[in-house]
């Protein structure tokens, strides 16, 4: 039987050393920056829409994208009710407004643009609380009809941004 070198049992503290580091560790970290503290589970109700113009789906859509990055991005659990974590709020915007014109006095480029009011509640830190407004644009062309598969991109660009500033606001500690 051979001993074992010093290099060998030198690695071999360390990595044993730094493994009980993390789990002593009570402040819970993703590897997306998330600052989850003791929370373990997450809520996300139903966000309605009350804007001006309503697109029927869009409503579910934005409800279940916040609820997808925040299980991709975190390792917190989905509840129906009494979440750690709180999300609910409207869509309060939906508009389509001309950004360019032609010299014919026709939109060249049209924006859409959709603003989510959002209430974050942490239950075991009231101080996280927030109420904010948040919103984002997609950019088309004139001619363009704001249906089908254009309307598909367009609501994916949105709310892929949307969503990550919400997540960025209630749990990334920059």
């Amino acid at each position: 039987m051979s001993i074992p070198s010093l290099k060998t049992v030198s690695t071999f503290l360390f990595l044993v050393s730094v493994t009980l580091l993390f789990q002593g560790c009570k402040v819970s970290y993703s590897f997306t920056g998330a600052d989850i503290g003791n929370s373990q589970t997450f809520q996300v109700n139903n966000f309605v829409n009350n804007a001006a113009i309503v697109e029927p789906r869009i409503a579910r859509e934005f409800t279940l994208d916040l609820q997808d990055i925040l299980l991709n991005q975190t390792s917190l659990s989905i509840v129906t009710n009494s979440g750690d974590l709180v999300y609910e709020g409207e869509i309060v915007q939906y508009y389509v407004s001309p950004i360019t014109a032609t010299s014919n006095s026709t939109a060249a480029q049209n924006r859409l643009t959709i603003a989510i009011n959002v209430r974050f509640f942490n239950t075991l830190d009231p101080e996280k609380d927030f109420e904010e407004r948040f919103s984002f644009y997609f950019d088309y062309g004139g001619v363009d009809q704001l249906i089908g598969s254009q309307l598909d991109d367009a609501l994916e660009v949105i709310f892929e941004r949307i969503t990550q500033d919400i997540f960025n606001k209630s749990l990334a500690n920059w």
